[in-house]
């Protein structure tokens, strides 16, 4: 594997691998955005792969179609490393295809074709009309929160964060009431007890093909009913429309919830910038914007796999590279937002759009990303309009961030709901 990285800077070949990656992932890639446009660094497997992290880079390169997503795109084919992952854990061969052939794993005209087909279930009025139900799942989950707080201080990651994105995935794809149980165990185990994804995905599998089946002879309003009427000459397969539910799932659950988590301890780490909020509510949108691009828990993205020679003009990359975009790199880069670390709800991009890349950029933008800003939006704005005087329970140094590779996630965090407790940063 090779590359010939051009730079504004000068640029080392040596292959960065800093040793609190894990702890001040924000650091190490700040550090290589300034290093070079395009830095090498040794993956978890030892291989080498390049880091971009510039926002431009990072923008033209997930929007160019030589960079791909499926290894198997790059000449002479790429070892299969996720699927031999999937082996290890005991996965049946029959099920590899719902986690390892989804809508992220396409590119092309094949990519092309799935989003075509999906894409009328997230359209903006479809969120739109679910957002009554958001809100009252919203009030449901803050009242759990209150009721099980003790001593007026309550997790906001467990009761909460998690909670919401799945119990909205439920309400999307249609799950019964009496069946939610059974499927809030299994999506639970499915994105956070990978030693059981053997066990939990066949059962999981089977229940959602069996709900498939009942929408195709009682079809109601749900995302389910939607994707099997989604007909344009084609038609998406009960496997394909399985893999969608459960690319849902994985895709929508955690990140949600740890970006619901990290941007609730921003605000209270930052009591100029929740003040502004809670003078003008109307602000949550342009805020939620900001606190994506500030504090968003997905910090790198998926690898891409450079199918043929592509000269970027700030690199140069040969076929067979593999190259991975560093989000957060991307969303403070000074050269694309003045004063970067400065959480600044108010902030207005000098151009029209999305400016942060927090849910990626080109044709695999986050499909979700409408949905999940809607919940996000929701709950900031229901959870500070329930208790004005909200505060840590605990002292900001004193939370634990999760040393998970490529995500900004805590552990826990201890809410106090009737203030006094820590709001410094």
């Amino acid at each position: 594997m090779s590359g010939q990285p051009v730079s504004d800077q000068p640029h080392s070949n040596n292959v960065h691998a800093p040793p609190n990656v894990m702890s001040d992932p924000h650091a190490v890639y700040t550090h290589m955005r300034e290093q070079a446009a395009a830095c090498p660094m040794r993956s978890l497997d030892g291989s080498l792969m390049w880091v971009v992290g510039r926002h431009e880079g990072v923008r033209s390169m997930l929007a160019d179609p030589r960079f791909a997503n499926d290894p198997a795109s790059v000449r002479g084919g790429a070892p299969l490393m996720q699927v031999n992952a999937m082996r290890n854990l005991g996965l049946a061969e029959e099920l590899i295809p719902y986690l390892a052939d989804t809508l992220l794993d396409n590119d092309g005209a094949s990519h092309s074709r799935l989003r075509r087909l999906v894409a009328p279930a997230f359209t903006a009025r479809r969120i739109l009309n679910l957002r009554p139900r958001i809100e009252r799942l919203t009030d449901d989950l803050l009242d759990g929160l209150a009721e099980h707080a003790e001593d007026g201080v309550a997790d906001f990651l467990s009761l909460f964060a998690y909670p919401l994105p799945i119990t909205v995935i439920c309400e999307l794809v249609g799950v019964p009431m009496a069946d939610r149980p059974a499927w809030l165990r299994w999506t639970h185990a499915l994105s956070f007890e990978q030693e059981r994804l053997g066990e939990t995905l066949g059962p999981l599998v089977e229940y959602t093909r069996g709900l498939v089946e009942r929408r195709r002879s009682q079809p109601t309003d749900d995302l389910i009913s939607e994707l099997i009427r989604a007909q344009d000459g084609d038609r998406l397969t009960d496997r394909e429309l399985v893999t969608m539910v459960l690319s849902l799932v994985i895709a929508g659950h955690d990140t949600t919830a740890n970006f619901l988590a990290n941007s609730v301890w921003a605000l209270l780490t930052h009591p100029d910038q929740l003040a502004l909020i809670r003078a003008d509510p109307e602000l949550m949108p342009q805020a939620v914007h900001e606190l994506l691009r500030w504090c968003g828990p997905v910090l790198v993205s998926r690898m891409r796999y450079v199918t043929e020679d592509a000269d970027l003009g700030w690199a140069a990359f040969q076929a067979g590279d593999a190259v991975m975009a560093a989000l957060s790199g991307a969303n403070h880069d000074p050269r694309e937002f003045p004063e970067p670390e400065r959480l600044d709800v108010t902030r207005r991009h000098r151009t029209r759009g999305e400016a942060h890349v927090s849910f990626g950029a080109g044709p695999h933008y986050c499909l979700g990303a409408g949905l999940a800003r809607h919940q996000a939006e929701i709950a900031l704005g229901r959870l500070l309009a329930r208790w004005p005087a909200l505060a840590l329970a605990v002292k900001p140094e004193e939370l634990n961030w999760q040393p998970v590779s490529g995500m900004r996630k805590l552990e826990r965090l201890p809410l106090r709901l009737n203030g006094a407790g820590s709001t410094s940063a």
